[in-house]
């Protein structure tokens, strides 16, 4: 999350007469583009809400078929034009963080997990006795599982941690697989995991945080 603000989608262009927008949603939870829900216009490349901003609402949406399917059309308050439209398009829109319906057990925001670092507690298979979980690295962002055509994402598949092993080089993408999960604490940053053998070609290197239980 973005301080007080959550994304929830990306204004793309007009899509309609009467104001309407073609926009990129951001996030799957349900109930974000309700009737009414009060929102507000941020630049795209910070997702800080723009000085004085106007709250708007939201008074309708449909999701598209064909073409521009996984895409959503929203009409906001206050624009009721083609005109009007225009200059919104390449905004994103936030809601309060206040606003943002309860998450499912062992679900999590994006923004909660980047900045996290990843360790593994997979022991070595040439090791004589446990090690300590390693540190992989940190999280820089999440990648999801989308059709070819980038348009939908695959509910069914999980969801890929990008994560920085060390700084400037290439992340490598790990599968956010319950299965695989030790434990998270978002507080703390951390996510410890048992990881496949060959899934990673890490140094054999121990925690430098050790004193933080996994």
């Amino acid at each position: 999350m973005t301080g007080a603000w959550f994304p929830i989608a990306r204004l793309l262009r007009p899509q309609g007469r009467r104001g309407e927008l073609l926009a990129e949603p951001l996030s799957d939870l349900p109930g974000l583009f309700e009737r009414d829900r009060e929102v507000l216009l941020a630049d795209e490349k910070t997702a800080i809400p723009q000085p004085n901003a106007t709250s708007r609402h939201i008074e309708d949406h449909w999701v598209p078929s064909g073409k521009k399917a996984g895409l959503i059309v929203l009409k906001l308050s206050g624009c009721d034009s083609i005109s009007a439209a225009e200059v919104l398009a390449g905004s994103t829109l936030l809601i309060s963080s206040k606003d943002l319906p309860a998450l499912d057990p062992d679900t999590f925001f994006v923004g909660d997990l980047t900045g996290c670092t990843v360790f593994n507690s997979t022991p070595s298979a040439a090791a004589n006795s446990p090690n300590p979980p390693r540190r992989v690295g940190t999280v820089t962002g999440i990648e999801f599982i989308t059709t070819p055509d980038g348009r939908i994402r695959l509910q069914d598949a999980a969801p890929l941690l990008s994560v920085e092993t060390t700084p400037g080089a290439d992340p490598v993408l790990i599968p956010f697989v319950q299965a695989w999960i030790d434990a998270i604490d978002i507080q703390a940053q951390r996510i410890t995991m048992h990881l496949p053998d060959g899934l990673l070609d890490l140094p054999e290197t121990p925690s430098q945080d050790p004193s933080v239980s996994p």
